[in-house]
């Protein structure tokens, strides 16, 4: 058997967990942790993925499509900033003059395909004349948080300014605090744990392999998510977000033809007597364990100094989070 066929990726599963202490992890429009009707906090999909775009768009060699970038718009003797439109952003990062002139719509799937963002979770292109829609090998799903202790609650800042738009006191009213300065509020969580499902099918480019457009999701495409996957919330260090990190990855590569339903929900979180934090595998091991005969690998990184896992999975290999050693 060549290494080509060996080295093949079939599917991978895997649960990718964030940890937020005294931070916003992901805030709906109140600014309070996004919540369901019945309370329970979790984080979207696009809260884990933004991180991992901000960190590729750092990297000048990476592409990366659907993120925000602005522009410089002079009227006059005047310069405002503006956000680009995705026609301008496609032009930005393929060098491309106008995208109205480009009448070829393969060459543009091929340059849709270079971006790394698209290579991973896919896209919709609706721009001058083009009607294209990518399918995402990589699928993740909205991240429960699992601890039963979480709070949110903020705190007021005072500002150093008072509001600009305040109108002028009128002659015999007293100047009050408020007109002053102004109050902000700074909302968080005390402590959540967030744990997201995914899944990676390779197979569903295998009809863009066909027309030649890309050589498909490789296992080096899978290396470059996953590493990204670990680190990208404990990079992206924003003042809402810092406090949050990646505590948590699990990852199970199988034979093409294993379907796993959301791992996450075979997960629970909780604290021990002694404080340490105790994530449950065990349901989720006996589900992998019967399975075991068409898993190549799994490979479960996690925070040991803080952290304990029960639960013990066949072939499963135990990496520090943060050293990448064996533990």
């Amino acid at each position: 058997m060549s290494n080509n066929i060996k080295n093949k990726l079939e599917r991978v599963y895997g649960v990718l967990g964030i940890k937020s202490t005294m931070a916003n992890w992901n805030a709906d429009f109140t600014g309070y942790p996004k919540s369901l009707g019945d309370g329970t906090v979790y984080g979207s999909d696009k809260a884990y993925k933004y991180p991992m775009k901000v960190m590729w768009d750092s990297d000048p060699i990476k592409r990366v499509m659907y993120i925000k970038s602005y522009k410089v718009l002079e009227k006059g003797n005047d310069k405002l900033l503006q956000p680009r439109s995705l026609k301008e952003r496609y032009e930005e990062i393929y060098g491309i003059e106008d995208l109205k002139k480009e009448n070829d719509n393969i060459t543009v799937l091929k340059n849709l395909f270079q971006a790394i963002d698209v290579k991973n979770f896919g896209a919709t292109f609706a721009e001058s004349g083009n009607n294209l829609s990518i399918i995402g090998a990589v699928q993740i799903t909205q991240g429960l948080n699992k601890y039963d202790g979480h709070v949110a609650d903020y705190e007021q800042i005072l500002s150093p300014f008072r509001d600009g738009s305040e109108k002028p006191l009128k002659k015999g009213e007293e100047a009050k605090e408020v007109m002053q300065s102004t109050l902000g509020n700074k909302i968080f969580s005390n402590e959540a744990h967030y744990f997201y499902s995914f899944s990676i099918n390779p197979s569903v480019y295998d009809k863009f392999v066909k027309l030649g457009v890309t050589d498909g999701y490789t296992r080096e495409d899978y290396e470059e998510f996953k590493k990204t996957a670990l680190i990208a919330a404990s990079a992206y260090d924003t003042n809402a977000k810092s406090g949050c990190e990646n505590e948590f990855g699990l990852f199970v590569e199988t034979d093409g033809d294993l379907f796993l339903s959301d791992l996450a929900q075979y997960v629970t979180f909780s604290k021990s007597q002694e404080g340490k934090e105790v994530i449950n595998l065990v349901e989720l091991s006996k589900l992998l364990n019967d399975c075991m005969d068409r898993i190549q690998s799994v490979e479960i990184y996690y925070n040991p100094y803080t952290t304990v896992l029960e639960g013990d999975i066949a072939k499963a290999r135990y990496i520090n989070i943060f050293t990448r050693k064996d533990v």
